[in-house]
């Protein structure tokens, strides 16, 4: 082989891995996983500081379902907002009740990326159902809040 070829197969070569090397640089950051932290008490009789403390990360602070954590779940988060909407106009207080208690199945949930708020609340409320109710109670009222009008 002559020189000549020799210089050309190892500029095709560069240029291969240049070219190798600024698409890789050109793909997406890999998405972010979701740091686990313990619960932080809160006022139980917020819903808002409540809802901003603990579901704001995934749901996002307009509760369309858009927080930061949202790219790293499997699933996205619900659009907090339309859940009158999708149910006839009627907000579904003892369902939304339900999930934040973790006694409700959703599909939607996949694996369980929803923590389960109500042994969570437990944990903070120091074993008092009183306030763990008052918190699901709280956290469900400004939810319907939120609804679409």
């Amino acid at each position: 082989m002559s020189a000549r070829k020799l210089y050309g197969f190892a500029a095709i070569l560069i240029a291969f891995a240049v070219f190798a090397l600024a698409q890789q640089a050109q793909q997406p950051a890999t998405t972010p996983e979701i740091k686990h932290v313990p619960i932080k008490a809160t006022n139980p009789t917020s819903g808002k500081v409540m809802y901003n403390t603990y579901c704001a990360a995934c749901h996002g602070t307009t509760a369309k379902g858009d927080g930061p954590a949202a790219p790293a779940l499997k699933v996205p988060p619900s659009d907090l907002t339309q859940l009158a909407k999708k149910n006839d106009g009627k907000y579904p207080g003892n369902h939304v009740s339900a999930v934040i208690r973790g006694e409700a199945d959703l599909a939607a949930h996949g694996s369980r990326e929803m923590p389960v708020w109500g042994h969570l609340f437990r944990s903070i409320s120091g074993g008092h159902e009183g306030e763990v109710q008052q918190r699901v109670a709280n956290l469900t009222g400004y939810i319907e809040s939120l609804q679409a009008k």
